[in-house]
């Protein structure tokens, strides 16, 4: 069977995770793949960690694309992968790949999925996770600082600077392409539950 790719994209803090989790978790005995977009960001380890600190790491420009469509194609025809891992204290990629292996059901989740047009042809379901603006500020602080290592002053100048303007110009526009917005949110249950019942129909319309 054919492996079903589901796409959810939606701003920074909006809860993608979250609803990647849900889903997993109520798809029963259907074997899941999770795969994060920000895994994908470009080696930035040929520039000092000044420059790196520079880098618009919002703009569709800062992602590997190549590597991302042909690692989710090999995982879409039903084949193993070696996922990249990303250093976000060093801004680098690390020496390290994780192995993601096949699965009957791939989740991946960025905040610019749905800019890249190949990105969309692999997904055959595209969910967009909408938040209150302010909700997706205070999660992102709380993740940059607890996660990512990072100051509370470097994290607020980064967000005016590039992460709202880049939402603006490309994440709220992406929200067109998708088949299903979840607003509120990840914590949206009726969402969830119809997500899960789309891509149950999908599941069982490939086994038979």
């Amino acid at each position: 069977m054919k492996p079903l790719v589901i796409g959810i994209a939606g701003g920074t803090g909006s809860g993608k995770s979250t609803v990647a989790r849900n889903v997993a978790a109520s798809l029963g005995d259907a074997s899941v793949a999770f795969i994060d977009m920000d895994a994908y960001y470009l080696d930035q380890g040929h520039l000092s960690i000044e420059e790196r600190r520079k880098v618009n790491w919002d703009h569709p420009n800062a992602f590997d694309w190549d590597l991302l469509v042909e690692q989710l194609g090999c995982l879409a025809g039903g084949a193993s992968i070696d996922k990249p891992v990303y250093d976000f204290l060093e801004h680098a990629r690390s020496v390290d790949t994780v192995r993601i292996p096949p699965a009957d059901v791939v989740v991946i989740d960025g905040i610019l999925l749905f800019v890249d047009a190949r990105v969309r042809e692999l997904c055959d379901v595209k969910v967009f996770v909408d938040a209150d603006p302010d909700e997706r500020l205070i999660r992102r602080i709380r993740r940059d600082m607890a996660k990512r290592g990072r100051p509370l002053n470097e994290i607020l100048e980064q967000y005016l600077s590039t992460v709202q303007p880049m939402h603006l110009e490309f994440v709220e526009p992406s929200k067109r392409y998708a088949d299903v917005i979840v607003p509120r949110g990840g914590h949206n249950p009726v969402a969830i539950q119809m997500i899960v019942a789309k891509i149950s129909r999908r599941l069982q319309s490939a086994i038979t």
